[in-house]
């Protein structure tokens, strides 16, 4: 969203000066006319260079937006209008999800339904989220569907919460280990290198690869940054292609404990999904499409397209989901078949989905225990190569006398 600055005059002819936020120049005008303002001029605002600073702190986050689920349905199921609800919460939240209230309250209040204005926020609530929404505007049972997406958007927090608590430690371990490195090449190493070279010594292999990544860190650094900033924008940049992101998120897959761990954790996300639109009411064909649109891997949001297809052809869905064994293991087209028999497809999908939580929290704990030793591990040949980077040469030099 863009930052625009606007000169306008209202009904009575009085200026008004102000800023709004919107993705171009004419949305910004149509939202200013929408406020029944005459608009006189309109241009954007370009921030300072620190307004990323600003835009961290305010940023919305998942967190958020599960606390705002949970007040407004909880508000909601006690039988206030949805107006007042939102007109709490407005006073209740701060920052750039109090503005995202108002401006959902100004649509409701202009004749809008829910769906269409969380719809303007594609930022804030997801395609998977204003579906629910809608559903529940359509079956009349909005209380019931906010109570669920809650319930939802709090197990995925807490999940989450899991996962990254799990890899704190590695994470400290590596930062560390990289921190510790980079004051050796910079402090130690130099110094050190200066030593032997007065004495004209016949440096071994260990040392001048030591010196040379020291003189890349030291003497070359801008050469060193920029080589390190374009690749890291060429990954990205690569990342960001059809092809590049396939081969990536394929890449991903392979990768021992992590690889599985990253498949479990999406399909845990997509049948806890699938079993909630279900659930509210949303057709089977619909909750695939939608899911495959917001799932972070594209393997498996190819993979979950093409069943799509298939079941908009009149194909089972066990059997859809059955013709990507690569992807969806056997387990979940089994107790779709069930679900599909039986007529309970929300209970299965919820049964499977806690399935795969629990196989994700397993792998989690084999990676957290895997990490340890082979961080120990990297971490003693490192420090293994330093020191026979540097004693070697001393020990050369004590033999000659």
């Amino acid at each position: 969203m863009k930052r625009f600055t606007f000169k306008a005059k209202d009904k009575n002819g009085r200026l008004v000066i102000g800023e709004v936020e919107a993705t171009s120049e004419s949305h910004a005008a149509k939202l200013v006319r929408s406020k029944g303002l005459l608009v006189l001029s309109i241009k954007q605002s370009f921030e300072s260079p620190f307004a990323f600073i600003r835009k961290f702190k305010d940023r919305i986050t998942s967190s958020d937006v599960a606390t705002f689920t949970r007040q407004f349905a909880t508000m909601v199921a006690a039988g206030l209008p949805i107006t007042e609800s939102l007109l709490i919460l407005k006073s209740q939240s701060k920052g750039s999800m109090g503005k995202v209230v108002s401006q959902i309250l100004a649509d409701v209040e202009g004749g809008e339904s829910m769906s269409k204005a969380f719809m303007k926020h594609p930022t804030v609530f997801s395609p998977t989220y204003i579906a629910l929404v809608k559903s529940g505007e359509i079956g009349g049972v909005l209380d019931t569907v906010l109570v669920r997406l809650a319930d939802d958007l709090e197990k995925q927090q807490e999940f989450k919460g899991k996962v990254k608590g799990a890899l704190i430690y590695p994470e400290i371990i590596v930062t560390g280990m990289v921190i510790v490195a980079v004051i050796m090449m910079i402090f130690v190493v130099p110094k050190l290198t200066s030593l032997y070279s007065e004495f004209n010594a016949d440096l071994p292999m260990p040392t001048r690869i030591l010196m040379g990544i020291s003189d890349a860190v030291i003497k070359f650094w801008p050469i060193t940054l920029g080589s390190l900033i374009f690749g890291v924008y060429a990954f990205k940049a690569y990342g960001k292609t059809i092809e590049g992101r396939r081969k990536l998120d394929s890449l991903i897959f392979k990768i021992p404990i992590v690889g599985e761990l990253q498949k479990q954790v999406l399909l845990a996300e997509l049948t806890r999904t699938l079993s909630l639109m279900v659930g509210s009411g949303v057709s089977i064909l619909e909750g695939l499409n939608i899911t495959s649109g917001v799932l972070g891997n594209s393997i498996m949001a190819d993979a979950l397209k093409d069943t799509s297809k298939q079941v908009e052809k009149g194909f089972p869905i066990s059997y859809s989901f059955a013709k990507h064994p690569d992807v969806f293991p056997f387990i979940l087209s089994q107790m779709i078949a069930v679900g599909e028999e039986t007529g309970k497809m929300e209970e299965v999908l919820s049964k499977v989905s806690r399935v795969f939580e629990v196989e994700s929290d397993q792998k989690v704990k084999a990676l957290t225990a895997a990490v340890e030793p082979i961080i120990m591990v990297i971490l003693g040949l490192g420090v293994g190569f330093l020191v026979i980077a540097i004693i070697l040469p001393i020990y050369n030099l004590t033999s000659q006398f």
